[in-house]
């Protein structure tokens, strides 16, 4: 882990590559896994706000879900999260004509319906935000569904923090990032490269 500010780095956000393959994942990280996106307390108000915007984009199911529990719910480690249907689908989760998934909330924002762009654990994703300590702690998260985006990245040559650079920037800021780039430089110095 490395220090930068108040967080600290896994060293594969430097060194791994990533660049997300849409054709190749269709966007089934939206749909799969054991829980919703992690959601952070202040988020739940700007989910709540979207809700309107984003209605008629969502399945009838994720309504029902929604009208029952809410956006958001308690994941088993206590964790808040965006609520599921089918026991793995991200409620806010859309559908195009090629069978892609998209985050409504996302579609939304992109054509200036919403202010809003997603949840920051969605839009830093392959990065998971943790705690270390007093730090916020930032970790690659590897899943195997994600491979296309990896060889994409290695093909591209564009590292984790590269492709994410506007969603850590929306976390913490310019000045942090530029930061991360020069301890990104320091180590791409002392590694030869």
């Amino acid at each position: 882990m490395i220090e930068v500010g108040d967080v600290v780095v896994s060293s594969d956000i430097f060194t791994g590559k990533f660049f997300c393959d849409l054709d190749a994942c269709k966007g089934v990280c939206c749909i799969e896994g054991d829980a919703g996106a992690p959601v952070e307390l202040e988020e739940v108000e700007k989910l709540e706000e979207v809700l309107p915007v984003v209605w008629e984009d969502l399945s009838p199911e994720a309504r029902e879900i929604i009208d029952r529990q809410g956006v958001v719910y308690t994941d088993q480690e206590g964790d808040l999260v965006t609520s599921i249907v089918n026991g793995k689908d991200c409620v806010f989760t859309c559908h195009d004509e090629k069978g892609y998934c998209y985050c409504a909330i996302e579609k939304a924002f992109r054509e200036g319906r919403c202010a809003f762009y997603k949840p920051i654990s969605c839009h830093l994703y392959p990065v998971r935000l943790g705690k270390c300590g007093p730090y916020t702690a930032l970790n690659y998260h590897r899943w195997d569904i994600c491979k296309a985006a990896v060889v994409l990245g290695e093909k591209k040559d564009v590292a984790v923090y590269q492709f994410l650079k506007e969603p850590l920037i929306r976390r913490f800021g310019e000045d942090w990032y530029a930061e991360l780039e020069l301890v990104a430089e320091e180590l791409r110095k002392y590694a030869g490269k």
